[in-house]
């Protein structure tokens, strides 16, 4: 019999941070991801001798997937799977212990530079690591089996991880460049799965329109061209022949936008928590129209397709579901703060200008960073200020977690 969460003196016991996942990795996960793109921006426009592990360009693509990133979509998970399973979720002790794993990553990619590399990487991995075992415990205790997918889904992210540690390590910055690129994908994958699971609920309850039945010809369409991207990405795009990239990406992108049109967003107008999440997700398929575009040189390169999935889509879908699963877990009503929809305005500003910088004004990169830099740390500031107090703070309705 799955544990009853909601009576437990013990877990009122524990300090308000160490009460459920979120709390601890949203807080740190945020906060990291505001002072690495302060640092990024500095690198560009007032560059120093600070050298972290790989290098800065290195350090920037794998701290914001693997830090940052990573940070949030375990948060949720070891929060959700509660939810999903009836079982206790990762608290106390355990979770302090996951939270300092997690830190010491940041910390020796930041620092580590002088450190044996075999001892920063696997300090690194092991965040991702403890996340999967912790992940599975609950869905294979009352065998759960349609959730059991997210746990070798953290299995990858770890191994990818682990080969960019080694290509870095290695002196071979391409395949660091593939795995992280391979990695981008993943967690696209991640958002594709999570968001066809939400997206669509969270519009038509909130909204009371109609919600379409998911199209399975569709939904595997969906997600089987972004495994087969990450494949490609993780091998290389440019190693690949053009017309399978051209093919693959078409396809990825009309299965993703057709998904997109039958979500409802054109109802989700009056709710920033909804239509903050439909426009993450249009950046997926738009990430894919221009990784076509490339594939038939009409792209010089990807950087506007990958920061098209990263600023866009993953840097607003997690802005966009942080902002909302924080609100439902610290038992508040789903009333955001007025001035989050100028965050997610941000987040979504942030992303155009990144790509349009990459794609059509080149010469004009260091201050395309700068700007869009400062519209992401404008946007994860805002959280921040009004939602590290819920974290830090015992739930508004006085229950356990």
């Amino acid at each position: 019999m799955a544990l009853n969460v909601d009576n437990s003196r013990t877990a009122l016991a524990i300090a308000p941070l160490w009460r459920l996942a979120f709390r601890p990795l949203f807080l740190g996960g945020t906060l990291f991801s505001v002072i690495a793109i302060a640092w990024w921006i500095n690198f560009w426009l007032n560059p120093s001798g600070w050298m972290p592990v790989g290098g800065p360009i290195f350090w920037h693509g794998h701290e914001m997937l693997f830090g940052f990133g990573a940070a949030i979509v375990v948060g949720f998970l070891l929060t959700a799977v509660q939810s999903w399973t009836g079982v206790q979720g990762l608290r106390g002790k355990p979770l302090a212990a996951l939270a300092l794993t997690w830190l010491s990553g940041r910390l020796l990619m930041a620092f580590g530079a002088g450190l044996p590399a075999w001892l920063v990487a696997m300090g690194d991995v092991a965040f991702l690591l403890l996340a999967a075992i912790a992940m599975a415990y609950p869905v294979i205790k009352v065998r759960q089996w349609n959730n059991l997918m997210f746990v070798p889904m953290l299995f990858v992210l770890a191994l990818l991880n682990g080969i960019s540690h080694w290509g870095a390590i290695s002196g071979n910055p391409q395949l660091a460049t593939q795995s992280l690129h391979g990695t981008i994908m993943l967690f696209t994958l991640i958002i594709a799965v999570v968001g066809g699971r939400v997206i669509p609920a969270f519009t038509a309850n909130t909204t009371g329109c109609r919600k379409a039945p998911p199209l399975k010809w569709l939904e595997a369409t969906s997600l089987v061209s972004i495994m087969l991207l990450l494949v490609i990405a993780f091998v290389g795009y440019d190693n690949v022949p053009s017309a399978l990239l051209l093919g693959v990406s078409v396809i990825a992108a009309l299965a993703n936008g057709g998904r997109f049109l039958r979500w409802g967003f054109e109802h989700s107008g009056p709710e920033p928590l909804l239509w903050s999440l439909h426009l993450a997700y249009a950046f997926i398929p738009l990430g894919f129209v221009m990784l076509a575009l490339h594939s038939v040189g009409l792209m010089d390169n990807t950087s506007a397709a990958l920061h098209s999935f990263t600023v866009g889509s993953i840097g607003g879908m997690i802005l966009a579901m942080i902002s909302r699963v924080t609100l439902g877990h610290t038992g508040r009503p789903l009333n955001p703060p007025v001035l989050i929809k100028f965050a997610y305005l941000s987040i979504i500003s942030a992303a155009i200008v990144r790509i349009g910088v990459s794609a059509w004004l080149p010469e004009w990169n260091g201050w395309g960073i700068g700007i869009a830099g400062g519209l992401w740390i404008l946007a994860y500031t805002t959280y921040l200020y009004f939602y590290a107090p819920m974290l830090l703070t015992t739930r508004a309705d006085g229950r356990p977690g």
